[in-house]
């Protein structure tokens, strides 16, 4: 009899989902957009007549743009949810072409197992004169799509003013005074007071309101703004989308919509990683970022962490939340995030001054970054140290004179640090170099323009050699030296470290024999011819220079 029963129930419940998937369609779709530029975003209205419970929820619904690109590559771009509709609901894709001429496609719903295709359409993408995205290099660089090399020169500018700051540092008004003085390049963070897309309660902020919705609408709007923000200023940046505090008992962890407390999945911070509900959830993230802001070129790498070792330490160094854990999270998301980035954007974790194990050799991760503070004298040993264990690009993603606060009593020593800093990325591998903290101190201190120097001698440098670096062993006696060869130009920065004036002659070994040579001012940019000057013994010297106390200057010495 209960063999019986079932029978009616069955053929019950297979038609309810024929009905169900019957009524389930892609009722329309338009593009917006005129014309279609290479490198610049097309947008598309799409139109769905689904039932679901969580459009954020890919194992529920998701809608992909499938392409073919005018050389024949596919393209599958993330589609994003962005309303419900009079008769279903309304989507979007935002796609930026990375090729011109023709591309056909077809939109994909996937939906309770089964797919659902609209009609094909097309497009003509027409070729411009923008750079591209910037993608992993050497040691030295980053190279956008036409094959342009790209140092990034920078800072952080983590968050905007929080309630307790001053209102003036926001995007607006910090970023174009980064753009205009030659910086190239900044970080900044996703957490509950700044970008607070995961988070249904802010804290910290006048800019943000707490929502019940799955995705904060005031970080979307806010995040929309940063993008046509930076496209405008030709600035590239680090987009940090979680940072420790998140996972810390005493931070955010008791907020977090990943914690049981708040009808997450996790039980503990160890949960967030190991939870296969919570990486689920993690990659919904991942997909609604890639769909709605992944077509800007701005956007240089995605960085899953900040300082995720203060999450997994306390401070007596006991392991909190076991390594392997962080690392086989790191190695499946960053995997996933490079199967659905049609763009191939750079991804990238950071740590502070503890390693976590298995963290810097993931495969995927492009990049590995650490943060160094009180001792940026040690910056330019830690490039190689970490490129011979990992045979990575390396970027000391903040560094400062202090990491406690930015005590203005502490100015002028900060401000010399910020300088350094600097420099010492400059002459060492990294493709982008230190990005300083306390970037509302620096703001104060008016520092933005020391930028126009770093990057006067940065696209010197990239000219001169085509991408060719080489480091040189520099002799200057007590004033600290570091050297590099572009093509046949020498570059030479001096810093005398010491509290009285210095004056040494400076010697490093060349190739060539004949050779003219320029002192460059890093702080007023002037410079001043220094003649020409014959190899002896292929090695040039310079004799009696002279520096103040803590002072600097970039030679540069030109082949003739």
């Amino acid at each position: 009899m209960k063999a019986v029963r079932i029978i009616p129930l069955l053929i019950f419940a297979s038609c309810a989902f024929s009905l169900v998937f019957a009524q389930t369609q892609i009722t329309g779709y338009a593009l917006l957009n005129k014309t279609v530029k290479e490198y610049q975003k097309a947008e598309w209205d799409i139109r769905l007549l689904a039932p679901f419970s969580n459009p954020y929820d890919q194992r529920e619904i998701s809608l992909d743009m499938v392409m073919n690109s005018p050389s024949g590559k596919p393209v599958v771009l993330p589609c994003y949810f962005e309303q419900p509709g009079n008769n279903g609901s309304e989507w979007k894709a935002r796609f930026a072409p990375q090729e011109a001429g023709k591309y056909a496609y077809y939109f994909s719903l996937k939906f309770k197992g089964a797919e659902i295709r609209s009609k094909e359409g097309s497009f003509i993408s027409t070729a411009g004169n923008r750079k591209g995205f910037l993608h992993k290099n050497n040691l030295w660089t980053f190279k956008f799509d036409n094959g342009e090399l790209f140092r990034g020169i920078g800072e952080n500018v983590a968050w905007e003013s929080r309630s307790f700051e001053k209102d003036k540092w926001t995007y607006d008004y910090l970023l174009p005074k980064l753009s205009s003085n030659g910086a190239n390049f900044f970080r900044t963070w996703m957490c509950y007071w700044n970008l607070p897309l995961e988070w249904k309660k802010v804290g910290q902020t006048k800019r943000y309101s707490n929502s019940d919705q799955y995705y904060n609408p005031g970080a979307i709007k806010r995040m929309d703004e940063l993008v046509n923000l930076t496209d405008s200023l030709h600035l590239y940046f680090m987009l940090t989308m979680d940072w420790h505090g998140h996972l810390m008992e005493g931070g955010g962890w008791k907020n977090s919509n990943y914690n049981t407390a708040n009808g997450g999945p996790a039980k503990t911070p160890t949960e967030y990683f190991t939870s296969q509900e919570a990486r689920a959830m993690y990659k919904n993230k991942l997909r609604y970022i890639v769909a709605r802001w992944g077509y800007s070129t701005s956007i240089a790498a995605f960085e899953f962490f900040n300082e995720i070792d203060n999450a997994a330490f306390n401070a007596a160094d006991s392991v909190l939340i076991p390594h392997h854990y962080i690392t086989e999270w790191h190695a499946e998301m960053s995997r996933y995030l490079k199967d659905i980035d049609p763009y191939g954007h750079m991804v990238t974790t950071s740590v502070s001054h503890r390693d976590i194990t298995g963290l810097n050799s993931i495969a995927y991760i492009d990049f590995n970054q650490k943060h160094i503070y009180k001792h940026t004298e040690k910056i330019p040993a830690i490039y190689q140290e970490y490129i011979n264990m990992f045979g990575k690009p390396y970027v000391v993603g903040e560094f400062g004179y202090r990491w406690e606060d930015d005590d203005p009593k502490y100015a002028k020593e900060a401000d010399f640090d910020f300088k350094r800093g600097l420099w010492y990325g400059m002459f060492s591998p990294c493709p982008i170099l230190p990005m300083s903290w306390w970037w509302e101190l620096f703001d104060d201190q008016h520092m933005e323009p020391y930028f126009r120097g770093v990057r006067k001698i940065s696209d010197e440098m990239l000219k001169a050699g085509e991408g060719s670096f080489e480091q040189v062993t520099v002799s200057s006696g007590l004033i600290e030296s570091h050297g590099v060869k572009c093509g046949n130009k020498y570059f030479i920065y001096l810093l005398n470290n010491t509290d009285n004036s210095i004056t040494t002659p400076v010697s490093f070994a060349v190739t060539g024999k004949n050779y003219s040579v320029a002192y460059f001012n890093t702080n007023d940019l002037s410079t001043i011819a220094g003649g020409n000057i014959a190899a002896v013994g292929q090695k040039v010297t310079l004799n009696k220079i002279s520096l103040a106390a803590k002072t600097e200057t970039v030679i540069t010495v030109s082949a003739n």
